[in-house]
């Protein structure tokens, strides 16, 4: 275990806990045994000490004056956010004795955990937490929400989630950011591909959306929300009827290339610039200059996979990234997420094998709200822990209805008293990263990277895996997999021989060194792991599913309603709902904004900083309006969660509006796909906008 935190003062080397690709190398600065200072490790050889300001801020989160030092029990309603200090004795008390009636009348599987990674830590995410409810036999959560989608689409086309090295991007000449604020999310790949450009890169953006990312491009590109697969699948058309494809690297490489070469026939450019408000002339001028640019690489963000059709439009851009034989060029190809190298045994960590009942339900984390209204058979307990639901779920509006019933019992594990934990019974303060011993995995640069507690605990916080071997010694749970160290749970995830990535990290390598690259043996012309051992252009897979073989324009399934197509991005300052509680980052985000382009908003009579409703069938909320070019006409965008307002109203709640449907493939969450109508707020004029928006 650590010494750091018997050393009062110094600087420490240790690893960003958010859950970002970037996963930077920190200098946590300490005195008197408080952090000081955060700082990026500058010998960390992809992240080189530049850190966002989120990071650099993090100890005002880490010593808010509202963090969580004792657990508390509910003296209140629920959602009134009336509680009083217990013991942890009391605590886990309370929390086994419900769980135990209510297995003895309802059985396990009226208990459902529901947790995502607010702590990317791999054994405090995905460990002990798991082990146990294996043991319990509760209900199973299917964690989907973030990248399920896209990483279905990639593994129907590629096999799994590899891609370009990112220290190769130094080499690359033609950067394609399609539907990702990198900036904001990925920005130490910016830097990569700035450092490119003063050789001569260029820098292309493709999005709904103006953002930071585009503002900095060398070609913004302005497309429709959810009609990615049609651009992909125009440009596809353009490479093959003017021969620039790579014909030796997809005869030796690909399946179905004379299928799709067919299939792409249909989307011709002046259907697709219909479809996806790109002009002609802007689909020729990209397509040759993805033909005539080498390496080019394709960075397939997050966002574009939140649709109905998020699966199928990840899947259409990869397809697209290979026609031209990138993938064989240093720095070219695409990168969607790289965790593949860094896989670790997750079976070992997880420990599948102590659910016995091998049907036990499982629900999918994306319909909380539905989940929690069900009569039959319904959850009883829900214990919260890396999340907060009431927040980042979608439909939040029913999610919250679900949280507010008596007859749920509901445990909250945080760091602060936040919008899901004014619903619950018991509420368990957890320790912040820099307090836990963790490993961590990358899923863009290839780095495996390990932190040690570097500041005591705060008040009487406990790491998940803590409070898990507590719960499961008062649940009389005596199998030694339940009682393992931490140390332990990061031997046996590294112990992992089915990758060969891993072959030069070990344990004690990583507290020597901090970080280890992953050995990188998955590169052309090896075989992928698909069934065909090739890039499936034509997935059978997909046609077992009974979804397109091929890429294939699917429109979202609100299209033909009225009101804007709504997307509800990141913020800069914020990680999900994480930081938007704490006064610092709220500060730098200034104000919970909705980017609606010039033409619309003067039909509303809406100008610049006016406060604004968006509304839809799922709920509205309030928002300050943007006016300008950044949108397309008929598109809005806001960028954020926003926190509760100081009287506990969900007055920037964007997501009562997103709709809990599941994507095409993945499960995944379809926040980007819900349509919106936008009112003016009359009450509120815009001289006074700017001023109520500080004191967020």
């Amino acid at each position: 275990m650590s010494t750091y935190t018997e050393q009062p003062d110094g600087i420490f080397k240790t690893v960003c806990s958010l859950d970002c690709p970037d996963q930077c190398g920190l200098l946590v600065h300490k005195e008197q045994g408080k952090i000081v200072k955060i700082a990026g490790d500058p010998e960390h050889p992809v992240t080189r000490g530049n850190i966002c300001n989120k990071v650099r801020h993090m100890a005002e989160r880490i010593y808010d004056e509202k963090r969580l030092t004792h657990p508390l029990k509910r003296v209140g309603p629920k959602g009134s956010r009336q509680f009083e200090q217990i013991s942890w004795d009391e605590a886990i008390e309370t929390i086994t004795s419900r769980w135990k009636a209510l297995i003895a009348e309802h059985g396990p599987e009226s208990i459902l955990p529901y947790s995502f990674y607010g702590n990317m830590g791999n054994i405090n995410a995905e460990g002990m937490d798991r082990r146990f409810f294996h043991r319990m036999g509760s209900s199973q959560l299917e964690r989907t929400i973030c990248t399920a989608a896209g990483g279905a689409g990639f593994k129907h086309t590629v096999g799994g989630s590899i891609g370009a090295d990112p220290e190769d991007t130094v080499h690359t000449k033609l950067f394609i950011f399609w539907g990702i604020n990198a900036v904001s999310t990925n920005m130490h790949q910016i830097t990569l591909a700035q450092q490119a450009r003063k050789q001569g890169a260029k820098i292309i953006v493709i999005d709904a959306h103006k953002n930071q990312t585009g503002r900095l491009a060398d070609w913004f590109i302005p497309v429709l929300p959810g009609t990615d697969t049609a651009l992909a699948l125009g440009l596809m058309h353009i490479l093959f009827a003017e021969n620039r494809v790579d014909e030796n690297f997809l005869q030796q490489h690909t399946l179905g290339h004379e299928e799709l070469r067919q299939h792409v026939k249909a989307y011709d450019p002046a259907t697709v610039a219909a479809i996806t408000g790109v002009p002609v002339d802007d689909l020729y001028k990209l397509a040759r200059m993805y033909h005539e640019t080498t390496p080019a690489l394709i960075r397939i963000g997050n966002g574009l996979q939140h649709h109905d059709n998020g699966g199928m439009n990840t899947r259409a851009i990869t397809c697209l990234s290979v026609l031209t034989g990138q993938w064989l060029v240093a720095g070219g190809g695409a990168i969607r997420s790289n965790s593949a190298y860094l896989s670790f045994n997750s079976e070992a960590l997880q420990r599948p094998d102590l659910l016995v009942k091998r049907n036990t339900r499982s629900f999918n984390m994306n319909q909380l709200g539905r989940i929690l209204a069900m009569k039959e058979q319904p959850v009883h307990s829900l214990y919260v822990y890396s999340s907060n639901p009431a927040v980042v779920a979608p439909k939040a509006g029913q999610v919250r209805e679900g949280l507010a019933r008596e007859d749920l019992f509901t445990v909250v594990h945080d760091l602060f008293l936040t919008e899901t934990a004014a619903y619950a019974d018991i509420i368990l303060p957890a320790t912040s990263a820099f307090e836990n011993h963790d490993f961590y995995t990358s899923y863009w640069h290839l780095y495996m990277q390990i932190a040690e507690p570097v500041i005591e605990t705060y008040g009487e916080s406990k790491s998940n895996t803590e409070v898990f071997r507590l719960l499961a010694a008062a649940m009389g749970y005596e199998e030694q997999a339940l009682q393992d160290s931490d140390e332990q749970l990061i031997r046996q995830a590294l112990d992992h021989p089915a990758n060969p990535g891993l072959q030069n990290i070990s344990y004690e390598g990583l507290l020597e060194h901090k970080y280890i690259k992953a050995h990188r043996p998955y590169i052309y012309p090896d075989r992928l792991d698909t069934p065909s051992g090739k890039v499936e252009l034509y997935s059978s897979t997909l046609e077992q599913m009974g979804l397109p073989p091929l890429p294939t324009y699917v429109p979202l399934k609100e299209q033909d309603d009225d009101g804007y197509l709504y997307i509800p991005g990141p913020a800069h300052n914020y990680l999900n709902s994480t930081f938007s509680n704490n006064a610092k980052h709220a500060g730098m985000e200034k104000a919970p904004r909705l980017y609606m382009n010039t033409v619309d908003a003067e039909r509303h009579g809406i100008v610049d900083g006016d406060w604004v409703i968006i509304s839809n069938h799922n709920g509205s909320c309030e928002l300050m309006a943007a006016v300008g070019e950044t949108v397309l006409p008929g598109v809005v965008v806001s960028q954020g969660l926003w926190a509760d307002t100081s009287d506990y109203q969900p007055t920037h709640l964007v997501n009562a509006l997103t709709p809990d449907r599941l994507s095409d493939m993945g499960g995944g969450a379809t926040f980007f796909s819900s349509r919106v109508q936008v009112q003016k707020r009359h009450d509120v004029v815009a001289d006074t906008a700017i001023e109520a928006s500080t004191a967020l």
